[in-house]
């Protein structure tokens, strides 16, 4: 179909909704795999070294390929590209399940990043298209950007409820028969939609794009893993920086680019990748609370951990579905970024009034705001991002915001993950009679001194356990706060950088000059 037929309502809102189902299954998988490493690590026995890369390979993958899979999608099309990446996702999401060896479930959790870099920008792209009303394409960007906040809510809940009953595989086969039903609805439902002159695909800058983006994602992540001063952390930042550097400067040689950097040159487009992906970076605090608060301070369950996790993504889904549109009509979009991100602010930091033994209550009073407010922030922005440039070029500014969000979780891991370990060692008070060697455990994190506590007579145990607790709490603080004063500038900078931006965006009917036959910019004069 021609991307330029018009879209019946019915199907339309079907292809927003097989988008949203591809883009819950993404966003389960996220988080359902922390609850399955101590089951597989009983039955695969893992190095920490394997463990580090069974629980990332799948990140690097995918951040590495967005911007490439992108630029595919809009050559060869969204729908076909969709479909060929959730076919692969399912199959790789089965030969997971049934890995015999780390190396095995390394090299499938790679797989599964690289078949997810393909769905995620299409998703993004063939709602772009379809949604040509500017207060509908909000709603649906808010619909789908509130279901992938609900679907990390939701990934420990079905993950817990699974290791209940299943072995860690059962994770990841759930995926198969949900990609199934995506595939088959999308075969006869998706309309296709591509760049109507693509021009042919530039190879050297398809290695040059993975290159950049893995350096940096991999320095940041082994920076939170290892330290900053880590070798390895200061070459793959170098790697990273070069391979980025080459990239830029190849796109700007090239008529046809992978990727047009003059998008950036646009204030509604890089202002909005901006709030998006220091939102991100915020954000991952509630993260860090939900995987470590719930289960080591508070000695929940994984299961209880998951539904307690949940009114955050369904608040989320609420500020983008139901508000953000609305307040976008009464406010503009400048304003609501920067009130969704206020409010939020005020979330990070209520979440200062948790203890060692909080009640839920006060929780809540935390997690809905920063949710509510994100969700807001991220739905103006993403629905900018989107609406920003011409529609042939949305796979592209899909990947390029699919990136930064993802450059902007794996910073807030390193940096805020840094920032709470260093603030749990300052605020740690070791109780006197500890065994030799015992203190570094209990100094290098939490899991540690709990494992460590688990060997020690019951009231050494007691105190050790108190002490690590008290600091874990302690750090947890220090993350929070750092959270709350970063969302509350990047709503700052966002009221600034967007206050140009029109509530509504008129759409680009403009098309881009032919493409030289050799792909080039031809140099002036």
């Amino acid at each position: 179909m021609d991307s330029s037929a018009p879209i019946g309502t019915a199907r339309k809102w079907a292809t927003l909704a097989i988008s949203c189902l591809a883009v819950l299954v993404l966003s389960i998988d996220l988080t359902a795999l922390h609850l399955a490493i101590p089951n597989l690590i009983d039955d695969l026995s893992p190095s920490g070294t394997q463990i580090l890369w069974i629980a990332d390979v799948y990140g690097f993958a995918l951040a590495g390929l967005l911007v490439t899979m992108g630029g595919i999608g809009d050559r060869i099309g969204r729908k076909k590209l969709l479909l060929i990446g959730t076919a692969a996702f399912a199959a790789t999401s089965a030969l997971t399940a049934y890995a015999t060896s780390p190396e095995m479930l390394i090299a499938a959790r790679a797989l599964l990043g690289i078949a997810g870099a393909t769905i995620m920008p299409s998703t993004l792209s063939l709602t772009r298209n379809v949604f040509t009303d500017a207060k509908e394409r909000t709603t649906a960007v808010g619909i789908g950007s509130g279901i992938g906040a609900l679907g990390v809510g939701l990934g420990p809940i079905m993950g817990g409820a699974l290791l209940d009953h299943f072995w860690w595989g059962s994770v990841f086969l759930i995926n198969v028969p949900i990609m199934a039903v995506v595939f088959v609805a999308g075969l006869f439902v998706l309309p296709e939609s591509r760049n109507p002159r693509p021009g042919r695909i530039d190879v050297p800058s398809v290695p040059l794009s993975i290159i950049g983006v893995l350096g940096v994602v991999y320095a940041i992540t082994e920076a939170g893993h290892s330290g900053i001063a880590e070798t390895k952390v200061g070459v793959g930042f170098v790697i990273g920086v070069i391979g980025l550097a080459a990239f830029v400067w190849r796109q700007s040689r090239l008529s046809v680019p992978l990727i047009d950097i003059r998008l950036f040159r646009n204030p509604a487009f890089s202002g909005s990748i901006g709030a998006n992906l220091f939102a991100m970076f915020a954000l991952v605090a509630q993260s860090l609370v939900f995987s470590q608060y719930f289960q080591l301070v508070l000695h929940w369950s994984p299961l209880q951990a998951g539904l307690a996790g949940l009114p955050g993504g369904v608040a989320a889904a609420v500020g983008g579905a139901a508000l953000a549109a609305p307040l976008i009509t009464l406010m503009g979009r400048a304003r609501v970024v920067a009130l969704g991100l206020a409010i939020s602010a005020v979330g990070f930091a209520l979440y200062t009034l948790t203890g060692t033994e909080s009640d839920y209550w006060t929780l809540l009073l935390a997690m809905i705001p920063c949710g509510l407010g994100v969700g807001m922030a991220m739905t103006v922005t993403g629905d900018t991002i989107l609406a920003s440039v011409p529609k042939d070029r949305a796979g592209a500014a899909s990947a390029i915001s699919e990136t930064a969000t993802e450059l902007g979780g794996a910073l807030g891991l390193a940096v805020l993950g840094s920032a709470l370990t260093a603030a749990y060692r300052t605020s740690l008070r070791l109780p006197e009679g500890l065994p030799a060697g015992a203190d570094r455990g209990v100094r290098d994190s939490i899991g540690g001194a709990l494992e460590i506590a688990a060997t020690l007579p019951v009231r050494l145990a007691t105190q050790v356990t108190g002490a690590a607790q008290h600091a874990f709490v302690d750090g947890m603080h220090t993350a929070v706060l750092c959270s709350a004063g970063l969302s509350a500038l990047t709503g700052l900078a966002a009221l600034f950088a967007l206050r140009t931006v029109p509530k509504v965006i008129p759409e680009h009917l403009e098309e881009a000059d032919p493409a030289p036959e050799d792909g080039y910019l031809t140099p002036a004069g």
